[in-house]
């Protein structure tokens, strides 16, 4: 059976209600850049959310750039970037949310000092950081314990690349067989299987039923090992993971 020490946590959606803030605000610069290239198409928050959740603006405008075959200069790149960062923790700090039963159930984690915790991110460091001292989880993870894809790495990348996550591991001194990374999206869940962690598929940010049973599936059918669809089902998760029988969790990494 595994022996957890580590939990690491995708922020976006997984434990604070930020991908439509953010994408409200990468939509705004995704069009100005279609625009500037004459390119008559034209996106809404939630069409990216649709085609690019999991993804940082990096890895986003990196799609956008193939999908349109057009170029930008990395001056006027990094000027995106910046504008998108600024953009979008101005929208978090103004409305972000924590994600449904999040706070209750870090408290309670936190409390029982059994694991250790830390945020592993595709977000710009400051919008994670943003975003978890908006609704007060802050208080639960030590700054250098905030891992991101577009910050923490040179150069910086984006999941589904898995390299953030064998940074975070790297950094914490733990192995993969005894970590557990908790995602909500198709990205993050390839990034962490990749890594060869174990995942819990969380499912609660998605707006019916149906949308969370639809990509409880499609997480499962990546490798992630159980779905959770309430936080209050984390202990039943890790006791699930935690009893794994050896030549499973052998086959899971």
């Amino acid at each position: 059976m595994p022996q957890i020490t580590e939990i690491f946590f995708d922020c976006d959606n997984t434990l604070v209600l930020s991908e439509e803030l953010a994408f409200e605000a990468c939509a705004e610069l995704a069009n100005e850049i279609l625009e500037s290239r004459g390119i008559a198409d034209r996106y809404t928050g939630s069409q990216l959310i649709k085609d690019f959740v999991g993804q940082n603006f990096r890895g986003m405008m990196g799609s956008l750039q193939k999908k349109y075959n057009f170029t930008l200069e990395k001056d006027e790149f990094n000027g995106y970037v910046k504008k998108e960062e600024d953009k979008v923790i101005a929208n978090l700090e103004a409305k972000a949310k924590p994600c449904v039963g999040a706070n209750e159930e870090l408290e309670k984690i936190f409390a029982a000092k059994k694991y250790h915790l830390a945020v592993v991110s595709s977000s710009a460091l400051r919008r994670v950081i943003a975003s978890i001292k908006k609704v007060g989880q802050d208080k639960y993870f030590d700054e250098n314990m905030v891992f991101s894809a577009a910050s923490s790495l040179d150069p910086p990348t984006s999941k589904p690349d898995p390299a953030i996550y064998l940074h975070a591991l790297e950094k914490v001194g733990k192995k993969a067989s005894e970590t557990v990374a908790v995602e909500d999206s198709k990205s993050g869940a390839l990034s962490a299987i990749r890594a060869g962690l174990f995942v819990i598929a969380y499912v609660g940010a998605y707006d019916t039923p149906e949308l969370q049973k639809e990509m409880g599936d499609k997480l499962t059918e990546l490798g992630a090992h159980i779905v959770m669809t309430n936080w209050s089902e984390f202990e039943s998760c890790m006791d699930y993971i935690e009893k794994l029988p050896a030549k499973e969790v052998q086959s899971s990494l």
